[in-house]
């Protein structure tokens, strides 16, 4: 057991809790559901859409740690939801969850917080959390809430001690969905809701794996002009053929690319000797990348936020080369850029720290994004990606 710091006490009227693996309480007032769950705190820069962040699957084993100080207070709806599946365990907010004030609102964040068993911490300062990560890196940690304030912090520092962290773990079966769907919904517009996705034969046919994606991402392929099929995580190349696509599209999703890989990469290589268009998403693009024959990385402390510079690269662009796009991001691994092989181009990089945010195969029609172009929340600049790939089928 790795040696842990002092634990401070806990002051009068905390009823929340974080517990890092080094020893550290930090200590402040819960909210949403009660009891514990273990994982790694991160943190996100947004300012807007805590609802579609806490549903993200990619952010599943994950507690949110959110900069903008005031979060909850546009409340919660049934439109905002970007799975179903596991997500978020829990996050940490400097205010308190003020009474909701938005015309869409349905319910309180902390009463769908609770809905949800995701445990929310508040009162925290998140500006010294966050200067830690960024320091240290993301640490594992017990979040707990408890109305009556009792913990028992000992058992809470062993189990975050014990937990075996994100790198290594193959979370993309646990968000998944169980079986094949043809994907109905289409896009989102106010006062209308979401309508129906056509399912006209003209349309070229895109299969979708799911390793933990957000359903913006299909609103988007259908808006592009694509009929959807998603299948599960490990469906196989032949029940994927079988479906007679005119593409494949990689989703995002939680986990480290080389654990998902494992079974998802012999699958994308198959596709690539095939000649099969593909366009991949985060995970998506990791593990086009890997298939490829590059190698991802654990990162510090990750990109997570809707503000992200992210620039174009290489002469594959034209004249659009070294345009920048200000992109949404949710990822802590990412492809190493200097172990991109013969034949792959990187076509994206980050302008806050020069990673690879994007690649292309030459010679095929298969390229990858490390950003979420579907935003959900975020910019809209790069919606053209999906009307590029979109708009290479057939």
């Amino acid at each position: 057991m790795a040696h842990a710091a002092a634990t401070p006490a806990q002051p009068k009227g905390a009823t929340g809790v974080l517990v890092l693996a080094d020893g550290t309480a930090i200590w402040g007032r819960g909210f949403g559901a009660s009891g514990s769950a273990v994982g790694e705190v991160c943190f996100n820069t947004a300012m807007t859409g805590y609802q579609e962040v806490m549903t993200d699957p990619s952010y599943a084993a994950q507690i949110v740690t959110f900069t903008f100080p005031h979060i909850g207070n546009v409340g919660a709806n049934a439109e905002d939801i970007e799975s179903q599946v596991e997500s978020a365990v829990g996050c940490v907010v400097r205010e308190d969850v003020t009474p909701a004030s938005n015309f869409r609102s349905e319910r309180s964040f902390t009463e769908w917080m609770e809905a949800n068993g995701k445990i929310g911490l508040s009162g925290i300062d998140t500006r010294a959390l966050t200067r830690r990560i960024r320091l240290s890196g993301a640490p594992n940690v017990v979040i707990a809430h408890s109305p009556e304030g009792k913990f028992d912090v000992p058992a809470m520092l062993a189990r975050a001690q014990e937990w075996a962290g994100l790198e290594g773990m193959d979370l993309a079966q646990r968000v998944t969905r169980e079986g094949q769907e043809d994907w109905e919904g289409g896009y989102w517009r106010l006062g209308h809701g979401y309508g129906r996705s056509p399912h006209d034969g003209g349309r070229p046919h895109v299969v979708a794996v799911d390793y933990g994606a957000k359903d913006n991402i299909f609103r988007n392929l259908v808006r592009a002009g694509a009929r959807v099929t998603v299948v599960p995580a490990k469906t196989s190349l032949e029940d994927i053929l079988a479906l007679e696509p005119d593409g494949v599209f990689l989703s995002n999703g939680p986990g480290d690319p080389a654990a998902t890989g494992e079974y998802a990469v012999p699958v994308i290589k198959a596709l690539l000797d095939r000649d099969m268009p593909l366009f991949g998403i985060c995970l998506g693009h990791q593990m086009l990348a890997l298939a490829a024959g590059a190698k991802t990385t654990k990162m510090h402390q990750g990109h997570r936020g809707a503000n992200h510079p992210v620039q174009r690269v290489g002469e594959g662009w034209g004249k659009t080369s070294g345009l920048v796009e200000i992109t949404s991001m949710n990822h802590g691994f990412a492809v190493d850029g200097k172990t991109l092989p013969a034949g792959v181009e990187q076509t994206h990089v980050s302008l806050f720290d020069g990673s690879n945010c994007g690649i292309a195969i030459t010679g095929k029609k298969a390229f990858g994004v490390q950003y979420h172009p579907e935003a959900s929340p975020g910019p809209r600049d790069s919606f053209y990606l999906f009307e590029k790939f979109v708009g290479g089928l057939g």
